[in-house]
């Protein structure tokens, strides 16, 4: 709106400018016809009335006083030129005699002769002026040319320009209170488009698939705006029920692989107690010397398969069980070192360089994330020559620092995304639930926990927990 009026301010001025030039140059060419008629008139009366005979060789005489007549009553300047182009007489009172000034230039003699009304008007700037010189023939009686006649004409555009100044001036006053207007108007109708817009925006900004979003509400819209507001609103229903459905599909697809993956898990130690028992049923003699011997030794391995099996079924059952928030102010130090005394590998080294670490969390819980991320460690290293597992606590800020690395296999890129989902375990045994029940235990706790890892290198996992203020 604010540039339409600019634009037509602009386009109108310059309408307005061309307009008064041509205006002006029309005013000229009449004036200038109307004095050359006059003058004309004048000459020719001037011309019947002499008693000297019409030629080019008296026309210094018969215009000898008649021309200062002529330009007193015309109020206009004229000289009179022979058919040469030299100047015979002139308004003026006096005049030098000058090859150049008094002697007029060929080309002007040479349009004039091709004139086809025997005219011509000649245009230039002098001192900033527009100046025009019109030249016709003077004729006699026989309608013979005998000499020139010239009328030095200078536009005077002084009123013109006065006048344009004064309209553009007046034209400016109008366009500026148009331009105040239209600011206001713009001002109030973007205000009014705009709120609505940036209500849409903070709620597309707020949208949150994970979430359940608000609708949008605007009252009184405009036809535009509504119907954005129910194009969004439709998609905001739309988003919620593609929400549910995928949540509950990923929770179905994750319950299936789950399954899968703890009939896969039950298999394995079953296999080996149905060929152990097949072996014993087929080796069975009563009579054996060594019955005792082999009946025990059928009993150990049903034994650590079944216990296979429970571990199996423990792994699942602590996974599936949310940690209880039984918060206690624990020192981080001492409950990780006490968790690191049921392992027997001596290459599981500990470091802190602090006594004491403060942090409110459930001791259980605590043991529970140390063992497994140490168990993950440990399986990682059975094909390194020099293991070496590094356990330690540091204080980082407002937070408790607790780093497991290990210089075993590492994890591959492709896997680096799915590490603690619930899911399908890389190792050849377990139930890949352990970095999923340890990320559920430390966010829980407003925790974070996050990893490093070079394939062929090691891996390094870091667990942070808010700080307590030990004082």
């Amino acid at each position: 709106m604010i540039l339409l009026v600019v634009l037509a301010s602009i386009l109108i001025a310059g309408v307005t400018i061309y307009q008064y030039k041509e205006q002006a140059r029309d005013y000229h060419d009449n004036r200038l016809e109307r004095k050359e008629t006059q003058v004309r008139q004048s000459v020719e009366y001037t011309l019947k009335s002499t008693t000297y005979p019409v030629t080019t060789e008296n026309l210094g005489l018969i215009f000898n006083l008649q021309i200062y007549q002529i330009a007193n009553v015309q109020n206009q300047r004229l000289n009179i030129y022979d058919l040469e182009g030299q100047l015979i007489k002139s308004s003026r009172a006096k005049f030098e005699i000058d090859s150049i000034s008094n002697c007029l230039d060929y080309h002007i003699l040479k349009r004039l002769e091709a004139s086809p009304d025997k005219r011509y008007v000649e245009e230039k700037t002098v001192a900033g002026d527009n100046y025009r010189a019109s030249y016709t023939y003077i004729k006699d009686s026989k309608l013979k040319p005998i000499g020139i006649l010239n009328l030095p004409y200078y536009e005077d555009d002084s009123f013109n320009n006065m006048e344009l100044r004064e309209f553009l001036m007046r034209l400016g006053a109008v366009y500026f209170l148009m331009l105040l207007i239209a600011i206001g108007l713009a001002y109030f109708i973007s205000t009014y488009i705009t709120r609505s817009l940036q209500t849409i925006s903070e709620r597309l900004d707020k949208t949150d698939l994970t979430k359940s979003n608000q609708k949008i509400v605007i009252e009184n819209p405009s036809e535009e705006i509504k119907k954005l507001v129910d194009s969004y609103n439709a998609m905001i229903d739309e988003l919620e029920h593609s929400a549910a459905k995928l949540a509950r599909s990923e929770r179905e697809q994750a319950w299936r692989e789950m399954a899968k993956q703890v009939a896969h898990e039950i298999k394995n130690p079953l296999t080996p107690m149905r060929l152990s028992v097949q072996s014993f049923e087929n080796k069975f003699d009563p009579k054996d010397p060594d019955i005792k011997k082999k009946v025990a030794e059928y009993s150990k391995t049903l034994i650590q398969q079944i216990d296979t099996m429970s571990s199996i079924a423990s792994a699942f059952s602590s996974f599936a069980e949310m940690p209880a928030q039984q918060n206690e102010t624990l020192n981080v130090v001492h409950i990780v070192k006490l968790a690191l005394d049921i392992f027997n590998e001596e290459y599981i080294h500990f470091i802190s360089e602090e006594e004491e670490l403060i942090a409110k969390l459930d001791r259980t819980q605590l043991i529970r994330v140390v063992t497994n991320l140490v168990k993950n460690a440990i399986q990682a290293v059975p094909e390194v020559d020099a293991p070496r597992i590094l356990v330690s606590v540091v204080a980082d800020g407002d937070f408790i620092k607790i780093g497991v690395a290990d210089n075993g296999i590492g994890i591959e890129d492709n896997y680096t995304e799915k590490v603690f989902e619930p899911k399908f375990t890389t190792k050849s045994s377990g139930m890949g639930l352990g970095l999923g029940m340890v990320k559920t235990i430390v966010e829980t706790y407003k925790g974070s926990i996050d990893f490093t890892s070079k394939p062929g290198k090691g891996t390094v996992f870091t667990v942070r927990f808010p700080r307590e203020n030990s004082e």
